[in-house]
């Protein structure tokens, strides 16, 4: 039995019931998997595997980033996968500039208005755009896959600062975009291909 580890934040509870879809898909072979807070967490010591999740909240969560550095050591030996929640997601056609594994709701992504010719809000919405910081938070993890998914917005949930900027910078409607089949098929390949080695 495999000891796997999804660790998360969230800003408004909405990845939290994201989580909950992905450990129950991930535990359906029987493996141990624990849900925590990424801020609960103190070691990653003991786990064969580790997914992190959090919401884009000006850029992957700040939380989120600061985890995988402070675990960057750990994390470079056992399998790892990242995922995100958004509100908008761009990519243009033809679009594999990827230096990890990428998985896109298909709800969620969508082309440019304009091939070719990007708008402020595309240009920020690039699923590229949301990917290179991630990965550059700790460099020396190379996740088998980062996970793309629609997330739920509720502006009085946020912070005055955040909902400026999903309201004029992303341009984002309150709404709930979260697609669990999408989730469940990204978990279930998880289970089936990155565990198996274990």
């Amino acid at each position: 039995m495999k000891k796997v580890l999804v660790a998360y934040t969230t800003n408004s509870g909405s990845t939290e019931d994201v989580v909950k879809v992905i450990a129950e898909e991930l535990g359906k072979n029987g493996d141990q998997v624990i849900s925590s807070r990424l801020e609960e967490i103190n070691s990653i010591t003991g786990f064969d595997a580790v997914i992190v999740g959090a919401p884009m909240i000006l850029g992957w969560h700040r939380s989120a980033r600061k985890f995988v550095k402070q675990h960057q050591s750990a994390l470079s030996g056992i399998p790892v996968a990242y995922f995100c929640t958004a509100m908008s997601l761009t990519v243009p056609a033809g679009n594999s500039e990827s230096t990890a594994p990428v998985y896109l709701d298909a709800s969620l992504a969508k082309p440019p208005k304009k091939e070719g010719h990007l708008t402020f809000k595309e240009s920020y919405t690039l699923a590229s755009n949301y990917l290179k910081p991630i990965l550059a938070s700790a460099p020396d993890v190379r996740p088998v896959s980062v996970g793309f998914f629609g997330g739920r917005l509720d502006l009085y949930k946020l912070k005055l600062l955040q909902m400026l900027f999903v309201m004029v910078i992303i341009g984002a409607q309150p709404g709930d975009l979260r697609n669990y089949p999408a989730i469940r098929e990204w978990a279930a390949g998880l289970r089936d291909s990155m565990f198996k080695s274990l």
